[in-house]
């Protein structure tokens, strides 16, 4: 059992984090900006199941092959510029949902805002330099105290990433019926997405 106290403090550390702008908030405000309040939220949850991943695999010990390992650190990487800038292409030749419609929008929100969590090792390090400093091992399993550290971390995401992109679509919505504006929606989106891909790109391992 997880003691009272810790959650007390842990919470709100969590809280904080998730309102501080990242990539992830980024993206789902992006998502949001292409194809509305919906698939803005199918993103934030799948970016929140990503993130669950990655404190299984530091709970389990995995997250140390990242951190110690820098060619595995760097394949995950590039996997990710390479997503990112893919999604970039593909808004900015498509424009904003209604080239594309809103279904197909809908459909890939989910996966993609997955991928692009699971591609973004720091998230990974960043578990294993923060959920470790509220884990105590004498209260029970380790595995089971990251899960449950994890799930807070994942349900502010989830909330606060997704408000993000409700904003974000409210206001997509309001340029959609303008074609012009549509289309430069297109290219703010896709210019998010490629400015993500280049900071993942230039990122140094910590």
């Amino acid at each position: 059992m997880i003691e009272t106290v810790t959650l007390l403090a842990f919470v709100p550390a969590a809280l904080a984090l998730n309102f501080t702008p990242g990539a992830d908030m980024m993206f789902c405000f992006g998502q949001g900006l292409r194809s509305g309040a919906k698939p803005a939220l199918l993103a934030s949850a799948g970016v929140s199941v990503g993130l669950l991943v990655h404190v299984l695999l530091a709970g389990l010990g995995l997250g140390a092959v990242v951190a110690t390992i820098p060619w595995v650190f760097d394949v995950i990487r590039w996997l990710g510029v390479v997503y990112l800038l893919y999604l970039a292409w593909g808004t900015i030749r498509n424009g904003a949902v209604s080239a594309e419609g809103p279904g197909k929008s809908t459909r890939f929100a989910f996966r993609d805002g997955l991928i692009v969590n699971l591609t973004n090792p720091k998230v990974i390090l960043f578990v294993l330099a923060f959920i470790p400093q509220f884990v105590d091992p004498t209260s029970g399993s380790i595995l089971i105290q990251f899960l449950t550290f994890g799930l807070i971390l994942a349900v502010g995401s989830i909330v606060v990433n997704g408000l993000v992109g409700i904003f974000a679509g409210g206001a997509g919505r309001v340029l959609i019926s303008n074609p012009r504006a549509s289309r430069i929606m297109g290219w703010v989106t896709g210019g998010i997405f490629t400015a993500l891909a280049i900071r993942l790109a230039i990122m140094e391992r910590a």
